[in-house]
């Protein structure tokens, strides 16, 4: 096949073949073809699109350039869930032990922080010791035992993605729905899944900013699944503010500790509650995702989940002491407080500025050669649609870095609108497609 040819078409808005999708695909993981041309295709596939035959296309391909696990050796079903990422997203870590604890498999492949958003991997290795890179071997021998896993992308795991994904992030084409859904897909489809349940944010804190563009892209995704006969179930959730209060690695796994004791964090419960729910149904072990969310409740209330939860950390390394006894975390050296200048109703959250403003505190990486302090971020209180008087907390900040301070609490108070007249609480799920 001629790769310039190739290219030439689909700029020109034709449909490629499996075939010719699958050349483009190896050559270029095997490197005969240079980035300037494949970044060229990606350009084209950006501006072009990609129906829902060429996605499924360009999955396949970048699944099969790596090893498919095989759980079949292991006994029942096994479902996973796939965020498209936020502020204070920290469902992952509750929902895993709760779903292990019902009874269902939960093989999960997770990811750092990305741009504002936090990520699953580095909350986890918050806790000591916790090893999010596990081989295949002891990915298979964890989940055996206890019904879940947590790691990271190993070299075996779809590699083409992690070729492209790096091109793409230089070459402006990160926004292509087709090329989100083929990386997304092409790691979840490796993991050895039956079900997968998708949770695709929108708002000011999430990627896809508008309710329409998150159905496009769950759309997309639900059917690419459907094309490799996974059963899927995907979700449409607020990310206009922060997932519950806390932001910032370790402080989202304390928040975490705390609603597997009980807590009821009303906006991540529900949220949390659905996705586990949808997820014990898909892997047989309820009658509809409401027995789901009522088995959910039940898990925490007995303190199953919060046991698994340990029983995972304990497999996979990690100290649990500090779970069971929270306050013997290290502290960050500077804690910060920021009040209301004025009175009003919440009716505005920037939530981009607020992820931002972790990021500075060193909850995230601003290069890729940054090192993540898992101590800094900062719990947000007030919800959209509280009342908040003058002087009441907003906000509480903390980092080892003195000098970062300031600049996060100026993002803090731009990226909240206060105004006198009443405001109705946002909607946390917007949809649910079956």
């Amino acid at each position: 096949m001629n790769t310039t040819e190739l290219i030439r078409k689909k700029r020109d808005g034709l449909n490629l073949s499996q075939d010719e999708i699958l050349y483009l695909i190896n050559s270029y993981t095997a490197g005969k073809i240079p980035d300037y041309q494949f970044s060229a295709f990606l350009m084209a596939a950006y501006f072009s699109g990609m129906n829902t035959e060429e996605t499924a296309a360009l999955t396949n391909a970048m699944l099969y350039s790596g090893e498919v696990i095989d759980l079949s050796g292991i006994p029942g079903s096994k479902v996973d869930k796939h965020s498209t990422g936020g502020v204070g997203d920290k469902t992952s870590l509750i929902l895993a032990p709760i779903v292990a604890a019902a009874g269902v498999n939960v093989p999960m492949i997770s990811g750092r922080g990305l741009g504002h958003t936090g990520g699953t991997l580095d909350k986890l290795e918050s806790i000591p010791g916790f090893n999010t890179s596990l081989d295949l071997d002891n990915y298979k021998r964890v989940i055996s035992k206890c019904g879940a896993v947590l790691i990271g992308q190993t070299k075996e795991i779809a590699p083409a993605d992690k070729l492209i994904y790096s091109l793409r992030d230089v070459t402006a084409t990160v926004e292509s729905i087709p090329l989100i859904t083929a990386s997304i897909m092409s790691k979840k489809l490796a993991e050895g899944i039956d079900g997968l349940v998708l949770d695709i944010k929108t708002g000011s804190g999430a990627f896809m900013k508008t309710v329409e563009d998150s159905r496009a892209l769950a759309m997309s995704l639900m059917n690419t699944a459907k094309a490799f006969d996974k059963k899927v179930i995907g979700m449409i959730t607020d990310m206009n503010q922060p997932l519950g209060h806390y932001i910032g690695n370790w402080l989202e796994v304390y928040e975490s500790v705390k609603v597997l004791q009980g807590e009821d964090v009303k906006d991540l419960n529900k949220v949390t509650f659905a996705l586990s729910g949808a997820m014990i149904y898909l892997g047989g072990k309820a009658e509809s995702i409401d027995h789901g969310i009522e088995i959910s409740k039940e898990l925490i209330k007995s303190g199953k989940a919060f046991d698994k939860f340990l029983e995972i950390t304990e497999l996979q390394g990690g100290d649990t002491e500090v779970l069971k006894f929270p306050q013997r975390y290290p502290q960050a050296m500077y804690h910060e407080k920021v009040y209301a200048e004025k009175s009003g109703f919440v009716t505005k959250v920037d939530t981009f500025q607020v992820g931002v403003a972790a990021l500075e505190l060193g909850a995230g990486r601003l290069t890729k050669e940054d090192k993540i302090d898992p101590v800094a971020g900062l719990i947000f209180h007030p919800k959209i649609g509280e009342y908040v008087k003058e002087g009441d907390l907003l906000c509480d900040i903390y980092s080892n870095f003195k000098d970062k301070i300031d600049g996060a609490k100026k993002r803090i108070e731009r990226g909240l609108e206060l105004t006198s007249g009443a405001f109705d609480t946002p909607k946390i799920i917007y949809e649910i497609i079956e």
